[in-house]
Formats: C-alpha cells, structure tokens, sequence
C-alpha cells in the first residue's frame, strides 16, 4: 500500500531559518569554516507565508528573481516571487533541513535556528 506524505502546517515551518549558499562539492567541514557573509542568510519565515527579514539576501542568490512569500509543499517548501508563482523547491533532506540546488550547480542549504 503505499504512503502519501502530509502536508506540513505553516505555523510548523514559521521562524527564523538559517540558509547558506555553497558549492556542491563543498564538505560540512569546509561550510562549518566559512564565515563570508554573503554566503550565510537568516531568513524569517512569517506565519502569514511571508518572508521578513533575510528575504533580500536570498534573493540576491536567485539571479533576479525576488523572493516575496513561501508555502509548503509536502515534499518541502517553494519559495515564491512577485506574481506568487514558484521560483525555488527546497526538498525536505531530514527534520528541520532542505536543499535546493541552483542553475549554477550551487546548493541552498535551509536549517531551522535554534531558539
């Protein structure tokens, strides 16, 4: 028989997340030394499916796309831009962790901070 996945609740994913931009190859060690700011944005994900604060810095990521609001997926969470439409798909890796991987081969990594 098989499973469906549950759609996760917004107020579940609402907060501060942590994303950071790397290349693919890059090892948790290597990401753990990096302190390039550019390469690390926190992101507020509002309960009203809004991005607040961090929202630019992911967006400078995008090539020139703007990220407005997100929702969840049941499979991950979508990033959405201007028109509302989908403009980024971070697939659920683990409890509190996904990942997008970019045109330019670079990878998204989204953690949920901790209080």
């Amino acid at each position: 028989m098989a499973s469906s996945l549950k759609l996760t609740d917004p107020s579940e994913l609402a907060g501060k997340w942590q994303a950071t931009l790397s290349a693919r190859d890059d090892s948790s060690e290597s990401l753990a030394l990096q302190d390039k700011p550019s390469n690390v944005c926190v992101i507020d994900f509002q309960l009203k499916q809004t991005l607040g604060e961090g929202a630019d810095c992911l967006s400078a990521w995008l090539a020139g796309e703007k990220a407005i609001g997100w929702f969840t997926e049941p499979d991950g969470i979508a990033i959405t831009g201007n028109e509302g439409s989908k403009i980024l798909f971070l697939s659920r890796q683990r409890d509190g962790s996904y990942a997008a991987t970019l045109k330019s081969a670079q990878v998204i990594t989204l953690v949920r901070q901790t209080q």
